[in-house]
């Protein structure tokens, strides 16, 4: 007996049916493709068609703001790596004196950031009153041991403005004498406190800041918080007047409050070859960590701007120059008192 014969003689075998395909499911996400032809026993081919892909399931929200956070990463990653690009293949722009708006950007704002908004918790007012376009000149008091506050007033100018504009800051000698700083300075738009310069950026059409007190202001003890010292010679009112530049006045509250100066060592200042040694009540008792800022509240109003177009000729004028300083100081110290009545706990929300 042949093995076809023997075959045919098993009981069952001519009723024999392939059972029905059952339909494909998705592996790893992979749409299901069309399955092989069976041989069906009568020796036909049994086509099994593919079975229809099912519908996707619409995500839930906690998936949907999980994929949003990965996307966001994926962006922030892809941006980090094209600004490494570009700044070793040295395709960013400086201007003439050093600036670096990239750098600011990528680098130094989001830092700063972290202070303005989370550590000071801070409220901006008056923004309408600084040129959205063309030249200004942003008058500050100047406090807090260290220069912060001129640091928080470029935030709050580049991220409350509507024209998302530069502060171009006017420093001291000492900024730009030291090595590391100095650079630093430079690539964030500062530039030496002179009248060139600063009728240079004016011109320009850029938003300068300048704070007249200089270090008596950032170096006063804890007693005289939110007392103005003397404005110096005026200088910066001149340079707003050769360029017709409006003078905005802003007051700064809640610098005075992160290092409270308690006393001042001045042979230990002359040593170290600066303007002074402060004592707080953290440093330097506590080394490094006495850096650490106290979190004050801090608000910041910029006060009308006070035009200048009408008295470029009487630039050179002492009594014209006297009169305008003394007008942006007394402007500044009473905002103060006003801030200050706003803010009755120097650490509050």
């Amino acid at each position: 007996m042949t093995q076809d014969k023997y075959h045919a003689a098993l009981p069952g075998h001519a009723d024999f049916e392939l059972p029905a395909a059952r339909a494909a499911k998705p592996l790893n996400g992979n749409r299901p493709g069309r399955r092989r032809a069976l041989p069906a026993a009568n020796g036909h081919q049994a086509q099994i068609e593919a079975a229809a892909p099912e519908p996707a399931k619409e995500l839930d929200q906690p998936a949907k703001e999980q994929l949003d956070q990965v996307d966001i990463w994926d962006q922030r990653v892809a941006n980090g790596l094209a600004f490494l690009r570009r700044r070793l293949a040295g395709a960013y722009e400086v201007d003439d004196f050093g600036f670096d708006p990239e750098l600011n950007d990528a680098v130094f704002h989001p830092m700063l950031r972290v202070l303005y908004r989370d550590w000071f918790r801070t409220e901006v007012f008056g923004i309408e009153n600084v040129p959205e376009v063309g030249s200004g000149l942003v008058v500050g008091n100047h406090s807090g041991t260290l220069a912060l506050d001129a640091l928080m007033l470029t935030v709050a100018l580049r991220d409350q403005h509507p024209g998302d504009r530069h502060l171009r800051l006017l420093g001291a000698d000492l900024v730009f004498r030291m090595p590391v700083l100095s650079e630093l300075a430079r690539k964030a738009g500062a530039t030496v406190a002179c009248n060139p310069d600063a009728e240079r950026l004016m011109s320009e059409g850029e938003l300068v800041g300048v704070f007249p007190e200089g270090f008596k202001g950032i170096g006063k003890r804890f007693s005289e918080r939110y007392k103005l010292q003397r404005f110096g010679r005026g200088g910066f009112v001149s340079a707003a007047l050769r360029t017709g530049t409006p003078i905005v006045p802003v007051a700064i509250v809640g610098a005075e409050e992160i290092y409270p100066i308690l006393a001042d060592l001045k042979p230990l200042a002359r040593l170290l070859g600066m303007p002074y040694f402060p004592v707080t009540p953290t440093f330097p008792w506590l080394g490094p960590l006495g850096l650490v800022p106290l979190p004050s509240k801090w608000l910041i109003e910029f006060c009308p701007p006070i035009p200048t177009a009408h008295l470029t000729e009487s630039a050179d004028d002492p009594m014209v120059v006297y009169n305008l300083a003394d007008q942006v100081r007394e402007t500044i110290q009473a905002t103060l008192h006003t801030l200050l009545e706003k803010r009755p706990d120097p650490f509050g929300l």
